[in-house]
């Protein structure tokens, strides 16, 4: 039989096939409208079961399609708006590159990235509150002994910084990596110069015996977020400034 005379059923069927679907197992849906959706997608999804899906990546999708309908749902989103949406996250998207993370400070904008951290970062007791990591984070920092600088000169009035890394009985941890950084005094990251040549006002340290560390910075400025991306338009449709207040960034490992 050649293939212009296959059967289109048979034909699909093999075509599932080859991506490991069954298409005798698939739900049969015949009735899709705004009272249906919801559990039609539930009931597509439901192969998730036979594809080895775990079981917290089930929840979750679960979650979210109900979540999502709802917001749907309650607010009427029009086709016009839901496109604008659309057309919003395909630009955060855009804005994204190894050194700028506009899907960080959007999650940011909205407090989920503070929501999510605190949720899964609960402080015990004696411990430092922790906060979001912010989306000027890079991975190049170079490291620096202690005692150094992270910033070169020229870059603002200057201060020394020092402190000890402790555990919550107040020991003090040696070898804990320090990831530490900051605007300079014109309120901008290294990262948000296109002339950037190597890693500035940032740094990596370690840990003394006793737990401390110490480095020369630069003295924090207040400083708008990025307003030339999606974030800093849509903060400015809402009414909301973009700026935040002087401070430094410090992530230890």
């Amino acid at each position: 039989m050649s293939s212009s005379t296959i059967d289109p059923a048979l034909k699909a069927a093999q075509l599932a096939a080859q991506h490991g679907i069954d298409l005798s197992k698939l739900p049969k849906i015949m009735d899709m409208s705004a009272d249906s959706i919801t559990s039609n997608v539930h009931a597509i999804n439901s192969n998730l079961s036979n594809a080895g899906t775990d079981e917290r990546t089930k929840f979750i999708f679960q979650s979210l399609v109900n979540h999502l309908h709802a917001f749907v749902r309650e607010t009427s989103i029009t086709s016009e708006e839901w496109m604008t949406a659309i057309q919003f996250l395909t630009r955060t998207g855009q804005m994204c590159s190894d050194i700028r993370q506009e899907f960080i400070l959007l999650s940011d904008a909205l407090g989920v990235s503070t929501l999510v951290d605190t949720i899964n970062n609960a402080k015990p007791p004696t411990a430092t509150e922790a906060t979001v990591l912010g989306p000027f984070f890079t991975e190049d920092a170079a490291h620096v002994p202690n005692g150094e600088t992270i910033a070169s000169e020229g870059k603002g009035d200057y201060m020394f910084v020092e402190g000890r890394v402790l555990d919550t009985k107040g020991n003090p941890i040696a070898g804990a990596i320090i990831d530490t950084w900051e605007t300079d005094n014109n309120g901008l990251y290294d990262t948000q110069y296109s002339e950037r040549e190597k890693p500035d006002c940032r740094g990596r340290l370690t840990s003394a015996e006793d737990g401390s560390y110490s480095f020369r910075a630069v003295v924090p400025v207040p400083y708008p977020i990025p307003s030339d991306g999606t974030v800093g338009k849509m903060l400015s449709h809402l009414g909301r400034h973009v700026y935040r207040p002087a401070h430094l960034h410090m992530m230890i490992e």
